[in-house]
């Protein structure tokens, strides 16, 4: 159930609300919205409930909500999700450009690709210091040196910086360096660290697992949210189908159908949705006139000597190009990308 709060009703009343949640055996999660508090009231419903809850003076109204994400679910909070971490803006009318390499590789390639991707118009860095791979010989990532790079790079562009995080006990760490943690799509379903990630303070990305359904998807982010941590992005990268001539199929009428769900903000990451590099820009733009919050880009400043990922790797030239047909796509439909305009790249 959801329980809704008269317009300007003081926290100490909004706290009373939890308690009494609480002392009925139910959790209460507080959302805060732009014009008035919810109070979620989740667990098993029992008979009266929803009566003893509408009684209480400050409740203008208690509404079950149907879907099974509850916290996720637009019924819960009717207006979009912003999520701010540092430079990076996106939902609620913010477009977010996230672009980096797939891995961190060293000092001169990270700080070189941080450099490129603002230039280019990004609005965060990606990079990967511990790497999920399919064969246990490729690359694995230059772990705590790798955060430190990122860091470093932060230090000198301003960019948030986002970087997966692939266990709990890497959770910790990676927040000392890191402004977004990202849920790769293997570990979509890792309940464990989805619940680890939930109890820290710092945003999530959360990408599709590459044959989850909808219902999966924002049931994973609920295991987040249901730990208190609010700030959570979805992020559309494709799934396996029967198709072979794309690395996985990238399915855009997953955008709307997720806004017309829930709050949280949605991106795409084309760069993972195809595979080809060749590809990538196209699906950039479609993603914006599909409605998406942001995208996610794979930038190499050398993408045939990247370590990983280099087939769908984009050049920092390519990559501008890109950004400014997605700027222009935005402008169609009413909205911006957030950010400096880019400035010519080499």
């Amino acid at each position: 159930m959801i329980v809704v709060m008269k317009r300007g009703v003081r926290a100490e009343a909004i706290q009373q609300m939890v308690e009494r949640i609480r002392e009925m055996g139910l959790r209460a999660q507080v959302i805060e919205g732009s014009e008035r508090t919810v109070v979620a009231a989740i667990g098993e419903k029992r008979d009266g409930e929803q009566q003893m809850l509408e009684s209480c003076t400050d409740v203008e109204r208690v509404v079950p909500i149907l879907a099974p994400y509850k916290i996720a679910s637009l019924e819960a909070k009717p207006e979009p999700t912003c999520v701010q971490a540092g430079s990076l803006m996106t939902g609620d009318g913010h477009i977010g450009i996230i672009a980096g390499p797939c891995s961190v590789e060293s000092e001169e390639q990270i700080l070189e690709s941080a450099r490129a991707v603002k230039a280019a118009g990004a609005t965060a860095l990606r990079g990967g210091a511990f790497k999920p791979r399919t064969s246990p010989y490729s690359f694995q990532g230059m772990k705590e040196e790798g955060l430190k790079l990122l860091a470093a790079a932060r230090e000198e562009t301003g960019l948030a910086v986002v970087t997966e995080v692939m266990t709990p006990e890497h959770v910790e760490l990676i927040c000392r360096y890191t402004d977004v943690l990202q849920i790769g799509a293997r570990n979509m379903q890792n309940y464990h660290l989805l619940q680890a990630v939930g109890e820290s303070s710092c945003p999530v990305l959360l990408k599709r697992g590459p044959s989850a359904t909808m219902e999966e998807f924002l049931l994973a982010a609920e295991y987040i949210l249901d730990q208190g941590n609010q700030q959570v992005i979805l992020c559309e990268r494709g799934i396996r189908t029967f198709e072979t001539h794309t690395r996985f199929t990238l399915p855009l009428a997953s955008v709307p159908w997720l806004k017309e769900r829930t709050h949280l903000p949605v991106i795409v990451d084309p760069s993972h949705g195809t595979g080809l590099a060749s590809l990538v820009p196209s699906m950039c733009a479609a993603s914006i006139a599909a409605g998406a919050d942001g995208l996610i880009v794979e930038v190499h400043p050398h993408p045939a000597e990247a370590r990983s990922d280099a087939a769908q790797t984009l050049s920092p030239a390519v990559f501008q190009e890109a950004v400014e047909v997605c700027r222009r796509v935005a402008e169609a439909m009413g909205r911006t990308i957030a950010g400096p305009q880019a400035v010519p790249v080499a």
